[in-house]
């Protein structure tokens, strides 16, 4: 992409409980969320205490205190640079998760998932801004190239050599199923994914992730009550080792019992036939404090920040790196 004047730069901050989001990070990523308010240092504790629980338990074996293993998170983000008359500008792209297990009784240190969360500025403003404009206008649907400048800069972005020489792997994505779907448990089950379920339908956010070059499967892992979605390329079962699909597990299990307990934490587990629902009574809450209409509210915003920062001065050379663009 060096040929359109636009390069992709990566760095990484640790996600622990010292964590305090910088200027220009998204305020509505699972992350920055927890990191907020009063209460900041005790929600990241306790988020990293459940995500370490929830992997040890997965990773059981030759583990008979359930504690052998630590996870320890960064922070990718990605920013587009721009080179212009001033010199190279960096425009802020995507947000990402990069896990690391730790061995307590080896010492080993290994690469668990990249991926898990994904949070992206332009994902805001096709969803908040351009989706809602178009339904407003036309009564529903989606307009005909929506997300395909996301999904273009996506892959590019695995194509670069500033992904490539830093993951071994392409990432997985794991996110919260649809409210708005019913899911079929199926006879294949994984010793760490768990049951898989099947939908047939695919939904907006399988439509709009497959524009960036990934399928989605649904599995809800042992000891989990519902299903989750993971977005990934290949073969999610063969490419990935049990310890890096725990790690993702691990992980957003976690963040998904913390925002949506009344489909993650509910008392009761996932039937044959499941349709999700946040309207659900029967559920536990984590003892983490979150605010859920403030992030719905905050994801519009960060959708118009994209307009203002991204689309506005970028947007036309962008469209015609797009239109020439072969992926």
């Amino acid at each position: 992409m060096t040929n359109s004047g636009f390069t992709f730069s990566i760095s990484s901050i640790p996600f622990d409980e010292d964590y305090r989001p910088a200027d220009n990070t998204r305020i509505t990523t699972n992350f920055a969320n927890l990191a907020r308010g009063e209460s900041r240092r005790e929600n990241l504790r306790n988020t990293l205490v459940m995500i370490d629980r929830r992997f040890n338990a997965l990773m059981h074996w030759d583990n008979p205190t359930g504690d052998r293993h630590a996870v320890e998170l960064k922070i990718i983000s990605v920013a587009l640079r721009t080179a212009g008359g001033g010199g190279d500008e960096a425009v802020p792209l995507i947000e990402m998760l990069h896990a690391t297990v730790t061995d307590r009784t080896s010492g080993e240190r290994t690469d668990g998932m990249v991926g898990n969360n994904f949070s992206s500025y332009l994902r805001d403003y096709d969803f908040s801004v351009v989706l809602l404009d178009h339904v407003k206008a036309a009564g529903g649907g989606a307009p005909e190239d929506f997300g395909d400048l996301h999904g273009k800069l996506f892959k590019r972005f695995l194509e670069s050599s500033a992904y490539r020489d830093t993951f071994r792997k392409a990432p997985v994505i794991c996110l919260s199923v649809s409210s708005r779907h019913v899911y079929h448990r199926t006879a294949n089950v994984h010793p760490i994914l768990g049951v898989e379920y099947r939908d047939d339908r695919p939904s907006p956010t399988d439509q709009y992730f497959a524009k960036m070059g990934m399928k989605a499967r649904y599995f809800m892992p042992p000891h989990s009550v519902a299903p989750l979605a993971f977005y990934h390329i290949g073969d999610l079962v063969s490419d990935y080792t049990n310890l890096e699909l725990a790690s993702t597990i691990a992980t957003m299990e976690t963040f998904q019992k913390i925002y949506r307990p009344e489909i993650y934490n509910a008392n009761s587990v996932a039937a044959e036939q499941y349709r999700p629902s946040l309207t659900y009574q029967d559920y536990s809450l984590t003892r983490i404090i979150y605010d859920r209409e403030e992030r719905s509210r905050l994801a519009v915003e960060q959708g118009k920040f994209a307009e203002e920062n991204i689309i506005r001065p970028y947007g036309a050379a962008l469209k015609r790196w797009s239109a020439t663009c072969g992926l």
